[in-house]
């Protein structure tokens, strides 16, 4: 006799499992984005409905969520730089985020990779005065020089290293001097590669000098009052004067 199964034997008759969607146990909640940037609303995320000790809140923090800086900024030329942002907090129906880390898209990057050009690239680690320990990314490129007839702009090595020490200073000075939510309003205009470019065009002059990739390595406590602030929500009120009897 062959194994196998025995087509003969009838099937077992039973109830058929109930199909739940699981969708009906979930409730959504809306993403709030921090005030530096020009749309707060950013979409919604489903988590598990409350049940016993376990609380909805504590599965939706550390949630990370990524969008574009043309989204959140309404600028569609800025399509190219990514931010995550990271839950740290719930209110309600609401997840505050903060900022996570941001980079380019490899589109971008490959776009700016040219011919007859030296690309310079270095990152270092940096402090912010509110405790944030920061990786930051540079790039840059080297131009043509005013009338130039050769065809190439290669720099010289002994000029790449004073582009990359002058880029590190710039990075310092620029990211040290102040908090988190000053840095990413120095992010979103490109303030510190115009300022690298600037102050590197004696060296060499320079093009596409951008921050292309920013990573949070070691986060401070949460402050609760300094969160508040980063989403507008300290501007409330604080009652007018009483005079002295």
């Amino acid at each position: 006799m062959t194994l196998g199964k025995n087509k003969r034997v009838p099937k077992k008759k039973g109830k058929s499992r109930k199909i739940v969607d699981p969708f009906t146990r979930k409730e959504w909640f809306d993403l709030k984005a921090p005030k530096t940037f020009k749309v707060t609303n950013i979409g919604k995320t489903p988590v598990n409905k409350t049940q016993g000790n376990k609380h909805s809140s504590d599965a939706l923090k550390g949630r990370v969520f990524e969008s574009s800086l043309g989204d959140l900024n309404q600028n569609e030329d800025a399509q190219y730089a990514k931010f995550k942002l990271r839950v740290d907090d719930v209110q309600g129906k609401n997840c505050l985020t903060n900022f996570h880390a941001m980079s380019f898209t490899s589109d971008k990057l490959k776009s700016l990779v040219r011919k007859w050009q030296s690309l310079i690239e270095g990152n270092l680690l940096v402090n912010t005065s509110d405790g944030y320990t920061l990786r930051l990314f540079c790039i840059a490129f080297t131009k043509k020089r005013q009338n130039q007839i050769k065809k190439t702009s290669y720099a010289q090595s002994s000029k790449v290293r004073q582009i990359r020490k002058k880029m590190f200073e710039v990075v310092t000075r620029e990211v040290a001097s102040g908090n988190l939510k000053e840095l990413i309003a120095k992010l979103i205009p490109n303030a510190i590669g115009k300022e690298i470019e600037k102050e590197c065009h004696g060296i060499y002059p320079l093009k596409d000098v951008y921050v292309s990739k920013v990573k949070i390595v070691k986060a401070p406590k949460l402050d609760g009052f300094g969160f508040q602030e980063l989403h507008g929500e300290s501007s409330a009120d604080a009652g007018s004067a009483v005079k002295r009897a």
